[in-house]
């Protein structure tokens, strides 16, 4: 009797046996239970709370087929700087708040800031801005290397990494120039037309007289370009606006434009000299940037104008010369 009581789970009063059998049977329902509910608490994280069954199921959102094709262009608005809106052709710069910056920009912001004598800022969340708290972006300079662009000659699509060597090398409508151009040839033409034209130039066939003239010609003109180049080259290595002389180096070898502000309402940048003496009078020099314009800081262009004032009374009548 005390086994089939045991066997069907119901304890006969006193047995050992019984007891045994019943805590057994209450432990394993309990494991049980504490499994489903386990399995009801990682179904709820995984996949959510169960849909109303009133409730008709979620459609899915369809894309239209037109808007896959503008990825480019949203990365286009993604991607871009944000002072010209256009994307970077070089290094990409980064405020601290992330907002970009070509490095075309980057500098006029620095050089802006510079002429009006302020800390220069983000244009967006106007954080301050500098060479040393900005920062490029490598991963944005990629992203843009790998978007399409047309090629300017044969208006085919390449990845803008590769478009600089298509244009230069592979693009048979490429602009190129006759291999005699050193010997004053002028054609420029597309590359596909370049074995026809070098087969008919005439260059080639002068005579030794006529093409000393054309190289003398062309070497005048390289002069000019050099000289140019220098002066300009010279002018944006300068750190300071400087003054300079013959007579004046000697005399005030420290001569310096030094920044200034006028009085108006809304101050307006320029720059002066310390007073020196050339010819037994004092003089002032002063400069001004884009002075025709109200706001300067504006203007991608820029340009100086100088003013000569005499400080001295003028006792004698003195001829003046002034060269810029």
């Amino acid at each position: 009797m005390s086994s089939l009581e045991e066997r069907d789970g119901v304890a006969a009063p006193g047995s050992s046996s019984a007891g045994m059998g019943v805590g057994a049977v209450g432990a394993a329902v309990e494991a049980v239970a504490g499994v489903a509910a386990m399995q009801e608490e990682v179904g709820i994280r995984r996949e959510g709370p169960e849909p109303d069954p009133d409730e008709p199921p979620k459609k899915r959102v369809r894309v239209p087929d037109g808007e896959s094709g503008k990825l480019e262009e949203r990365l286009y608005s993604v991607l871009c700087c944000t002072v010209c809106i256009d994307l970077p052709k070089a290094s990409v710069y980064q405020c601290s708040n992330g907002h970009l910056m070509c490095a075309g920009c980057f500098i006029h912001l620095l050089a802006d800031s510079r002429l009006k004598e302020e800390q220069a800022t983000c244009p967006n969340c106007r954080c301050e801005i500098s060479k040393n708290l900005c920062c490029r972006n490598l991963a944005v300079e990629k992203a843009v290397s790998e978007l399409p662009t047309e090629c300017a000659y044969c208006t085919k699509q390449f990845p803008r990494s590769s478009l600089e060597r298509h244009q230069k090398e592979d693009c048979q409508d490429r602009v190129t120039q006759c291999k005699y151009k050193r010997i004053g040839c002028p054609w420029k033409g597309p590359f596909q037309e370049l074995p026809a034209h070098e087969s008919e130039c005439s260059h080639p066939t002068k005579t030794g007289t006529e093409l000393m003239g054309i190289l003398g010609d062309m070497d005048q003109s390289h002069r000019r370009d050099m000289q140019l180049y220098n002066s300009i080259f010279g002018l944006l290595c300068y750190e300071k606006i400087g003054f300079t002389d013959k007579l004046v180096a000697l005399l005030h070898p420290e001569v310096q434009f030094r920044p200034y502000r006028t009085d108006d309402f809304i101050t307006r940048l320029y720059y002066e000299t310390p007073r020196f003496t050339v010819l037994n009078q004092t003089w002032v020099l002063k400069a001004r940037v884009n002075d025709s314009e109200r706001n300067p800081n504006l203007s991608c262009k820029r340009t100086l104008s100088f003013q000569l004032i005499l400080k001295s009374k003028v006792r004698t009548l003195t001829s003046v010369r002034v060269y810029f």
